[in-house]
């Protein structure tokens, strides 16, 4: 039986500690944060468009850090891509879930990721942001100043040079 729970009272501010000095990762950061946002403020029993629309937007953030960091040299395996692997597979049960029955599932994912967020962004996606600048990749043509550069696949850690 579906029921309808109130709205989660939890919210994530976008605030100056979650930009990363990247522009697009920033911009794709803040419409993450107002997505969940408006999740958490939704009933339960009207979640699941917003929820797989959250879904398909979180998988294309995913996916262009994870492009990034093997344009700049990070082995496909690293910590940071396969975080958002494990955050991605999460959310993909969490659909199937609430259409077997567990209406609250999507509430609780979203404070989930609320809590979550932050630290990723200041560790992992701060990281990584600083290594883009490093190497002079530029986020928003998705290029390398010189390519030359960078040897592939080198890096298998979670943010940047410093922690692999």
């Amino acid at each position: 039986m579906t029921t309808a729970t109130a709205p989660s009272p939890a919210t994530l501010a976008w605030t100056t500690e979650l930009h990363t000095g990247d522009g697009r990762m920033d911009e794709t950061h803040a419409e993450f944060v107002e997505q969940l946002n408006t999740l958490l403020g939704t009933p339960a029993d009207a979640q699941l468009p917003l929820y797989q629309a959250f879904l398909a937007h979180t998988q294309a953030h995913f996916d262009q850090e994870d492009r990034w960091m093997l344009a700049t040299g990070f082995t496909a395996e690293n910590c940071h891509a396969m975080q958002h692997s494990s955050i991605l597979e999460t959310m993909r049960a969490v659909e199937d879930h609430y259409r077997q029955g567990d209406t609250d599932i999507i509430t609780r994912l979203a404070e989930a990721l609320a809590e979550w967020f932050p630290q990723h962004a200041a560790s992992m996606d701060a990281g990584l942001a600083q290594h883009l600048r490093q190497v002079g990749f530029d986020s928003g043509t998705e290029t390398l100043a010189d390519p030359a550069a960078i040897r592939p696949a080198t890096m298998s850690g979670c943010g940047s040079v410093s922690c692999s």
